[in-house]
């Protein structure tokens, strides 16, 4: 068969970012309630499929609070790597995470972009990491700062990706019957009018 360029379960790692209130406050890139849906569906999508998972956060005793409990609820098994720098990469136990996992492709969704999205971005990058930003599940201080972040790390090397393209490319065939249901539910739960026209067919087959 021939080797497509496409994701499979067995090559990804999912670094998940200071997704903590404190942080979402100061989001003004995209509609916060529509950014934690997303990252909700995005964790749904790494436990589907067994993906290796770290969660960070950063001074959620003094300001930024833990991650966000729809998040935490999602991910109930994944243990917390809480930290000092905004940069996760000069952080030992989260990089030992990573690293740990054996996988050299990270996908990572956080707040804010402009800063504890890309530094360690970047910084994986010049490790020789195969880097995707899951686009909107980060969030930055304005949409200017935002775009400007995501800019700034394609131009480095990183491909800029979105919660619903990581869980379609994972999937990729809907007759995968051991993910299907899964994959199934959270695209009718988080995936908007897609959810809503794959549950339409769904009651529309049966009642033929």
């Amino acid at each position: 068969m021939t080797q497509l360029p496409l994701m499979t379960p067995s090559d990804p790692v999912l670094v998940i970012l200071d997704q903590q209130a404190g942080l979402a406050f100061g989001v003004g890139s995209a509609d916060r309630q529509v950014l934690l849906g997303n990252t909700v569906a995005l964790a749904k999508t790494a436990k589907l499929f067994e993906i290796p998972t770290i969660v960070s956060t950063s001074a959620s005793k003094v300001y930024s609070g833990p991650i966000m409990p729809p998040i935490a609820n999602a991910l109930p098994d994944v243990p917390i790597h809480e930290r000092r720098s905004m940069n996760a990469w000069e952080d030992d136990a989260v990089r030992s995470a990573i690293e740990n996992t054996g996988r050299r492709k990270l996908l990572v969704s956080g707040l804010l972009t402009e800063a504890c999205v890309s530094f360690p971005v970047l910084c994986a990058l010049a490790e020789g990491f195969d880097v995707s930003v899951v686009a909107d599940t980060c969030g930055g201080i304005t949409p200017e700062s935002h775009a400007l972040a995501l800019r700034r790390l394609e131009a480095a090397g990183a491909t800029v990706t979105s919660w619903i393209q990581v869980l379609l490319e994972l999937q990729r065939d809907w007759t995968r019957k051991a993910t299907y249901d899964g994959a199934r539910a959270i695209v009718e739960a988080h995936a908007g009018g897609y959810g809503i026209g794959l549950a339409y067919a769904r009651d529309m087959i049966r009642s033929v």
